[in-house]
């Protein structure tokens, strides 16, 4: 299967909840690579490259965890890989 990029944007009670572990923690368990990180305007941000299958169960497991009832807002950006990343990251 193809690997793809996802950029994602997420808005709502995002931050203070343990938002950026458990995103890392869901993108390690399913071999992605990328980094997630606050927003100054308390959003959260997330690039994750892999596969497109377990970049849409990324997607699919942050609103299955906890964090779905804090999100309000979902925004995807599909990309091209860039392999530019070895792990994922939590960035500060």
């Amino acid at each position: 299967m193809a690997s793809k990029r996802i950029h994602v944007f997420y808005s709502g009670q995002v931050h203070g909840v343990g938002f950026r572990y458990t995103a890392r923690n869901i993108a390690v368990g399913l071999g992605l690579n990328g980094w997630v990180k606050n927003l100054v305007d308390d959003r959260v941000e997330c690039v994750c490259e892999g596969e497109e299958k377990n970049l849409k169960k990324f997607l699919d497991n942050i609103k299955g965890e906890f964090l779905g009832r804090y999100i309000s807002d979902v925004d995807v950006r599909w990309e091209a890989e860039t392999r530019e990343f070895k792990s994922f990251s939590i960035s500060f």
